[in-house]
This record gives structure tokens, C-alpha cells and sequence, in this order.
């Protein structure tokens, strides 16, 4: 400190103690205590006679929020005192909720300080008024709280779904603890399948706006699965000054959850069943349903043997979890059941779920139900089984491991034999004619280290390949990593100039086509003759881009659904990221690290008219950067022709690439490295060559080598 000229004022320094008041909280060894001058101020409260006296309880209270479990449900009978303001009235409902705040304050909580790097838990509380959670760390397995957060429902919040309201506490919770949630993964404890709604496709907007919000943040959704969880969210009031006494959080719970899922096929079915209890137990059991049944019947016949044996488990507290919107929505009375069958079914499952303490049924969707939906394949194809012990086994190894084979491979010789014999020893067929024609072909090629070469006009030399290494090539560049599913005539000439060279080139780029599935699926259309090009006036490189949107595409990771495509016109460079929302501010900022930080301040900008594009943020921006905004006319689309043509391949490449709904955000990479690296028509070269001055180096030069990337 003296060497950079710091000192300390000794009289607000302390050196060597265990513990002290710092930014108004109690800090020790054992964690952080609220301070008791604090806690004192309301515990000599006497009932307040005035508004004004409520504001300023209400004010103490929020300076102990952190400390206090469901601290805005206590608060509301002083709030409502505050809604009306003119007609002041104490009642008996805000002088017991006063009386209750203070005897929870006689102890107060210990709250923990979470370590660097350790995972969080999150509890979610909601109620009719407001939304509470509790953030806790686990330790050798008791968990202690590290921050209480609330908030009062207001306005249309209060009209909020159950699982909008679970959402909302998440999302207020994330907010104000934001340094938490970015030094620490959390994972949310709870049995509803928040996950999922936000991240379907139909959810509303402001789910969608959150789903967004929280990406950012390493969150993790688990089940309770014992009482420990179900005590911090609801009864952790009651609990907190209980931590003395051993087992307390570690009772076993009554919470029980049962998936089931039933299947059909043309001469039986089969049931699921995965039943979920306290302290890791786990009930599988898979049942053939010897007898013609339905798909809804054979869920039915799963719902009514889980309800059963989970019963007979001990379960009294259930959560029912199926696939089957249908038999969901039937039990909870959304649907009508017209079928006699299906009425019989619903009245008995109706009956069984009156047996339980508490019993409710939720539709999840498939993919969180697999276990009860494989048990119900499984049970469905025990055909003839009936209740015959089967032995399963476990193979960690294959058959084949440990036995060699030996396979007899005849091999002709290649079109390249002839061509190496003459060139290494002179060697010439017996026939004249032939002799003659391989002297003249051979004059072509060039042998280098004991490969062949064939020499080009340019000086380039073209590794040559036999039938099997020219197949690898051919296709690693076609539908490869780098692989656009390009035409016959482009990926001929997209293998030559990647160095490569067979006499038949030509004829297997067009048979690969052909038998290509998706480039016959998606290949497009032209049914219109081709006009000769018009000549773009461009001053220099980087000089003039074209910037459009693309989409909107099924909701990816984050929620993302447009593409931001923008094109150099002198390079046809292409620049593309995907997005969640069309705005101004995502405009600028794809402009400015996708363009500017690149590749320069550009002169020309050419776009449509939307107002993502001519609003006045953007206008602006791009007037201080001296950028000209060029617009085009909505029924005029040719004249941002470059960039139309630029969307159309990048969709085109997307389809041929793409294989499940979602995952078009992790192949637009490799889109783009294949539009860079495939020569373009107008210009006879790759955009890549022209802004780098030189080939890239793609995967199938990795596994075989040309003379370019060997030297390298």
C-alpha cells in the first residue's frame, strides 16, 4: 500500500476479528445475520395510526426482504391498508399479521454464503397474491437458505396461469439475484413442467420473452423427490428455527410420482408403469395386456394399474404424469367422454384417485415420459410370455470382438497404372495405336514423392485418385461438414479446384447427384429462362452490402426464429446470424461485429424498407458512421437482387442439411462455410479465395492430402 501511496484511516479499520457489521448486515464465520438494530425497530412497533406509520413499517420490512420467507404474503394486509389510503382503518387481520411478523423475527435466519463454483438449488413458491422463492446451498446433506425473494402480484399479474405465475418467480428471482445466477449453476426443484412451457412453440409472448431472458443463465429443472424440498418452498417459515434438531429435513415425504403410458398393436397392448417415491425408490413394471384394445383404452388400463400399485407402494400424495392429452384433460374434466368404454375407464380412475390424500393427473410431453413409454413397448411384445420369468443380460462387448477374419480382396489395376509404369520405367503396351495414345496422355501428368499429379494451364497441380479415394472426396465435399449439395457442374468444378482429378469427374458428380435423397427432395425448381447478368458498379471491396431478413424459422435454442443474412457485392461474401427478434438494436449490433469490426466501415447499405432498417436509431447510427442507406421499393425485390438470391441458397442448403425441427440454428455455420467455400457464377471464384487470397483448407483435404496442404 505505501508503494502506491495508500493509507488507511485506522479509525474505521479493524484488523483480526471473527465477525462485524458490514453494509448493514452481520457477517461471521457461521454466514450472514440480519441486524438486530434492524429487527429491533420492528419489534418495538406499537399498531400504527396512520398511513404514513404503515409506509414506514412497510419500509423495515423491505430492508429485511433477504431474511424473511414469503415476506409480500405477510405484507399484504399492510398493502391493502395502502391501496386506500383516505379511508385508514387497522384491523384485526393486519394486527395478527404484525404479531406473527414478530414472532418470526425472535429467529431470525441464518442465511449461508455460497461457495465459488458449487451448485445451487431453487425452491418457487406461488400464491394467490404474490410469488416467493428461496435460494439455498447443499452441505453434507442439509440445505440452509441464501437469499428469500418476493413480490407482490400486480395488475394483470394477478391473472397470470398457475405455471405463468412459476415462471414469473423465476424470472423475478433471476433478476435480482443475477450475480448468483451468473457465478453459479441453479438447479430449480420443482413438479411442474415449467421447461417445457416455456419452450414450446405456442406459448405466449411474454413466456417466449423470458424463455430468452433466461437463456443466458446455466438452469437446470428436477423433480422433488423428497420432503426436504417440499418443506424449503412451502413450510420454510415453520422449519427455519428448527435446524437443531437432527433429521428434521430429512423425514421421508409422502410426495409420490407416477408416470404411466400404454401402447397398442393389432392383437394386444401393453402398459408402462414408473412409480417415483422418497429416498431414490423406483418401481418399473411392464404388463402385456393379453386382450384387443385401443390406444386410449390401453392408457387407461396404464393409468388404472399405476394408480393401483402405487397405492399398494405406500403412495399417498401422488402426481400423475402421461403423454396422453386425451385421458389428461378427461380426468380433469376439460374433455367430454362420449364412448361408453371411455366413461366406464375415467369413473374408475376417478375413483382410485379419491383414495389418495392428493392426487392430480398433468400431460407431459413424450420425450419426459420415455421410460413409461418404453416399459409399454416392451410389455406390448411380450407375446406368448405370460408370466414366465426372463433373464436379461447386459452385453459390454460385441460378438465379433476377440475373433479375427480374413477376407480375400482381388484388386484390378486403376486408370492411373499405365500412366505411373510409363512415367517410372518406360513401360509401353504391346499395341502401337495404345502406345501411341499413352505417350500423349502421359505428357499431361507428373509423378512427385510416387504420386501422381496431373499438371493444369493455371501451374496448379491435381492430385489424381483411384475410383475408392475419389468417391471420399466426392462426397465429403458434397454433403459433407463443408457440403452445400451443390449441382453436378459446381462440385466437378468445387473438386478440381479444391487439387483433385479423375478422368471421370464429370459423369460420377452427375451419377452422385442423381442418387442424392435430399438434393432430389429440395433442388429447386427454374422455370424461368436465363437472362444474361448485369454488371454491378462497385468501387472497391467491402465497399457496398446488401443486409436482409430471414424467417421465421421453428423456435430454436433461446427461442431464436429469423436469420440476419448480409452480402458483399463485390466478394459475395456472406455474413448470417441467427436471432430471437427482428429489432433496430439487433440490426446495429449485427452491422458492428459482423460487418465493421470485420471488415470496415462499408459506404453503401442496401435493405428493404422495414423499420428495423429505417427507424430512427439505426438512421442515425448510420449517419454518424457515414453510412448510405440505400431502400428498395416493397414490389420491387430485383433490386436487392444479390441478397434475394444469397436467402434463397442459404434456405435451400438448410433444408438439404437439416435433420429434426430446431437444430437449423447449429447447422448455419456449416452453411455458410459452404457458401464461402464454393465458387460463385458471376465471379468464377470462391469468396473465401477472393477475401483471403487463397483456397481454404476443407475436411477432405485432411484425409487426403494434396501438394498445397502437405506443403503447409
Amino acid at each position: 500500500m505505501r508503494s502506491h501511496g495508500i493509507k488507511l484511516n485506522p479509525d474505521k479499520c479493524t484488523f483480526g476479528v471473527t465477525g462485524g457489521k458490514f453494509l448493514g448486515y452481520m457477517i461471521s464465520e457461521r454466514g450472514i445475520e440480519a441486524n438486530p438494530e434492524k429487527i429491533q425497530a420492528i419489534m418495538g412497533l406499537r399498531s400504527p395510526n396512520s398511513v404514513k406509520e404503515v409506509q414506514k413499517l412497510t419500509g423495515k420490512i423491505a430492508s429485511l426482504s433477504r431474511f424473511i420467507s414469503r415476506s409480500a404474503d405477510r405484507s399484504l394486509p399492510f398493502f391493502k391498508i395502502l391501496r386506500k389510503p383516505k379511508n385508514f382503518m387497522w384491523t384485526p387481520e393486519c394486527d395478527q399479521a404484525l404479531q406473527e411478523l414478530k414472532e418470526y423475527l425472535t429467529k431470525p435466519p441464518l442465511l449461508a454464503n455460497p461457495k465459488e463454483g458449487e451448485t445451487l438449488f431453487l425452491y418457487l413458491g406461488v400464491s394467490e397474491n404474490a410469488v416467493s422463492s428461496v435460494l439455498v446451498r447443499e452441505e453434507t446433506s442439509n440445505q440452509n437458505s441464501v437469499y428469500y425473494v418476493s413480490k407482490m402480484l400486480q395488475g394483470a399479474e394477478s391473472r397470470y396461469s398457475e405455471m405463468e405465475k412459476l415462471a414469473l418467480a423465476l424470472v423475478v428471482t433471476a433478476r435480482k439475484l443475477r450475480p448468483y445466477f451468473q457465478s453459479h449453476k441453479v438447479v430449480v426443484l420443482t413438479n411442474h413442467p415449467l421447461k417445457h412451457v416455456m419452450s414450446r412453440p405456442e406459448a405466449s409472448g411474454r413466456l417466449i420473452e423470458w424463455a430468452v431472458e433466461l437463456g443466458q443463465h446455466d438452469i437446470e429443472y428436477q423433480p422433488r423427490t423428497a420432503q426436504k424440498a417440499q418443506v424449503l418452498a412451502d413450510f420454510v417459515t415453520e422449519l427455519i428455527g428448527d435446524q437443531e434438531r437432527p433429521g428434521t429435513l430429512e423425514q421421508p415425504c409422502s410426495k409420490w410420482m407416477l408416470h404411466v403410458d400404454g401402447s397398442s398393436n393389432a392383437n394386444n397392448g401393453g402398459v408402462g408403469i414408473l412409480i417415483q417415491g422418497p429416498e431414490g425408490v423406483e418401481i418399473e413394471v411392464a404388463a402385456r395386456l393379453s386382450f384387443p384394445v385401443t390406444n386410449n383404452e390401453a392408457e387407461y388400463e396404464a393409468l388404472v394399474l399405476g394408480l393401483e400399485l402405487a397405492y399398494e407402494a405406500g403412495a399417498r400424495d401422488l402426481e400423475v404424469f402421461t403423454d396422453s392429452q386425451l385421458i389428461a384433460m378427461q380426468i380433469e374434466g376439460a374433455y367430454k367422454t362420449r364412448e361408453r368404454t371411455m366413461t366406464q375407464y375415467k369413473e374408475i380412475a376417478q375413483r382410485l384417485m379419491r383414495k389418495f390424500s392428493g392426487c392430480s393427473v398433468s400431460q407431459v410431453p413424450r420425450a419426459e415420459n420415455d421410460k413409461a413409454d418404453a416399459l409399454s413397448k416392451f410389455g406390448a411384445a411380450m407375446d406368448g410370455i405370460r408370466d414366465r420369468k426372463i433373464t436379461a443380460l447386459v452385453c459390454e462387448q460385441s460378438g465379433l470382438a476377440g475373433r479375427s477374419e480374413v477376407q480375400v480382396v482381388s484388386t484390378t489395376g486403376s486408370w492411373m497404372s499405365e500412366i505411373v509404369g510409363y512415367l517410372e520405367e518406360g513401360t509401353l503396351p504391346c499395341d502401337p495405336v495404345a502406345a501411341k495414345r499413352l505417350k500423349f496422355w502421359a505428357a499431361r501428368f507428373t509423378l512427385l514423392e510416387g504420386q501422381l499429379y496431373k499438371r493444369t494451364v493455371d501451374g496448379p497441380l491435381l492430385k489424381c485418385l483411384d475410383e475408392e479415394r475419389a468417391m471420399y472426396v466426392m462426397r465429403e465435399i458434397h454433403e459433407g461438414s463443408c457440403g452445400n449439395h451443390s449441382g453436378a457442374r459446381s462440385l466437378a468444378q468445387k473438386v478440381m479446384r479444391q487439387g483433385y482429378f479423375w478422368p471421370t469427374l464429370v459423369e460420377d458428380s452427375k451419377n452422385l447427384v442423381r442418387k442424392c435423397e435430399s438434393c432430389q427432395k429440395y433442388a429447386s425448381l427454374i422455370h424461368q429462362p436465363a437472362t444474361p447478368m448485369e454488371p454491378i458498379k462497385i468501387a472497391c471491396p467491402f465497399d457496398q452490402w446488401g443486409i436482409d431478413i430471414v424467417g421465421p424459422f421453428p423456435p430454436a435454442q433461446a427461442q431464436k426464429k429469423f436469420i440476419i443474412v448480409a452480402v458483399e457485392y463485390f466478394s459475395k461474401w456472406v455474413e448470417a446470424e441467427a436471432v430471437a427478434k427482428i429489432s433496430e438494436k439487433e440490426v446495429i449490433n449485427f452491422i458492428w461485429k459482423n460487418i465493421i469490426c470485420r471488415f470496415g466501415i462499408p459506404r453503401i447499405l442496401i435493405s428493404d424498407n422495414g423499420t428495423q432498417f429505417q427507424g430512427r436509431k439505426i438512421t442515425e447510427w448510420c449517419k454518424e458512421l457515414k453510412i448510405a442507406q440505400h431502400f428498395m421499393a416493397v414490389a420491387n425485390h430485383e433490386a436487392n437482387g444479390q441478397t434475394e438470391v444469397t436467402n434463397r441458397t442459404i434456405l435451400q442448403h438448410l433444408k438439404t442439411r437439416l435433420e429434426s425441427k430446431g437444430s437449423w440454428v447449429d447447422e448455419l455455420p456449416g452453411v455458410l462455410w459452404a457458401y464461402r467455400t464454393t465458387p460463385r457464377t458471376a465471379t468464377g471464384e470462391t469468396p473465401f479465395c477472393l477475401v483471403y487470397g487463397t483456397e481454404a483448407i476443407i475436411p477432405a483435404e485432411i484425409g487426403e492430402e494434396i501438394a498445397k496442404s502437405h506443403a503447409i
